[in-house]
Parts: structure tokens; sequence; C-alpha cells
């Protein structure tokens, strides 16, 4: 069973800041690859970064590349997604997520979820 834990959404004005975090289990955190999507109302869920541990490999979605870092704190099995220069269109459910192989970062292979942490971004 993938268990995902996350924390630090909020409310922050344009131009702001959030890090969110999610814990895993070691096994998950150390074999799948852990990822960062957010949906909007109305909106498809957009994969945003991803990070392989194992390796310290980090992937963008062209939308956040510059703005957003994924990191890994081995010691905590967390991954961190810090966020800069927000806007209100970064407004939306984030979702830290697992692939459903042991190790693909591809958007389409990630299939465990944890339960989301809201974002609003207000002007």
């Amino acid at each position: 069973q993938v268990q995902l834990v996350e924390s630090g959404g909020g409310s922050v004005q344009a131009g702001g800041s959030l890090r969110l975090s999610c814990t895993a289990s070691e096994y998950t955190y150390s074999t799948n690859c852990m990822g960062w999507f957010r949906q909007a109302p109305g909106k498809e869920r957009e994969g945003l970064a991803a990070i392989y541990t194992s390796l310290s490999s980090t992937y963008y979605a062209d939308s956040v590349k510059g703005r957003f870092t994924i990191s890994q704190d081995n010691a905590k099995n967390t991954v961190y997604l810090q966020m800069n220069s927000l806007t209100p269109e970064d407004t939306a459910m984030y979702y830290c997520a697992a692939d459903k192989y042991g190790g693909s970062c591809r958007w389409d292979d990630f299939g465990h979820w944890g339960q989301g942490t809201q974002v609003t971004v207000s002007s």
C-alpha cells in the first residue's frame, strides 16, 4: 500500500512563495519516482515536477520550469516542491504522486496519489 502524506498548502498573494512537502514510506521513496501534479477547477490534472530519488534526477513541466523546484530529503523520506513567483493561475489542488511501476517518471505512469493540498494565490 502506497501512502503519501502532503502538507504545506495555503493562501498566498501573487509573487509569494510556498513549499509543499510529501512524505512516503521508505520503500516507496527509494523505489518509485515521486512527483507533483495539480488540478484546477474545470481543468485536467497537470504534471509539474518529478524526482527519481535514487539518482536525484529531476524533471519539470515547461509551465513551471524556473519557478518551481523539486527536492528530496533522504533522512525524512520526503520530497518538496518549492514554488516561487506564484500567480493566480497557480491556484489549484496540488497532489503528491508516485509512479505505478517503480522508477518511471513519465507523467502517464504515475498512479498513486496523496490526498491533495489546496494552493490559492490571490492577486
